[in-house]
């Protein structure tokens, strides 16, 4: 099974900011959160993460005995010019644009579907080949990573286009569970939130 973990509450998360390739810390409370996260997994046999340090901050967190493997392809969209920005300053105009297209990017950031397009390869390397990566019986795959890669996994498990990610709320801290079975891809949790 794929089981994708959202690192823990961040000062900018906490100030409803968006947050994307800035770095800030994680807070008391998004430490205890990948802790909780880490009580409820079970076997796990490969743990990747973002390259920024709130997830793998929250990687380490989790108690894992098992290496740690940094993967770019996770790490959050890129917000550009909007980086930083309280979510109530963004121009509701943007807004809609960006609900409405999913090529969109804000100023020097990057659009869901290009995000899309660099999730997707990962996420068909886990699910190659039986017995293997998150397909294998040995354990889990756990990625580290951030709400909008792991919104992009669950549109790819969905077979939905990318805009699916305006319809879900994920919470820092949680948990999204992605098995494989007889028609490929599902769903099996979502912004499951252990210890709350």
């Amino acid at each position: 099974m794929l089981v994708l973990v959202r690192h823990g509450e961040s000062e900018l998360n906490r100030r409803n900011c968006l947050v994307g390739r800035l770095d800030p810390e994680l807070t008391d409370r998004g430490e205890e959160q990948a802790r909780q996260a880490g009580k409820t997994l079970g076997p796990v046999t490969t743990l990747i993460s973002s390259p920024l340090s709130r997830t793998r901050r929250t990687a380490e967190l989790l108690g894992l005995e098992v290496p740690l493997h940094i993967d770019e392809r996770v790490i959050e969209i890129d917000y550009g010019d909007l980086d930083g920005t309280p979510l109530d300053v963004v121009d509701p105009k943007l807004w809609e644009q960006w609900f409405r297209d999913p090529d969109f990017a804000p100023a020097n950031g990057e659009s869901l579907a290009t995000l899309s397009q660099r999730v997707t390869p990962l996420l068909e390397e886990l699910f190659a080949s039986p017995g293997e990566g998150a397909r294998s019986r040995e354990g889990d795959v756990v990625i580290v990573s951030h709400v909008s890669p792991i919104k992009a996994a669950v549109a790819w498990a969905l077979g939905t286009d990318p805009l699916l990610a305006w319809r879900l709320r994920l919470s820092t801290g949680s948990i999204t569970r992605i098995a494989y079975g007889p028609q490929g891809p599902q769903l099996t949790g979502f912004n499951e939130l252990p210890g709350e």
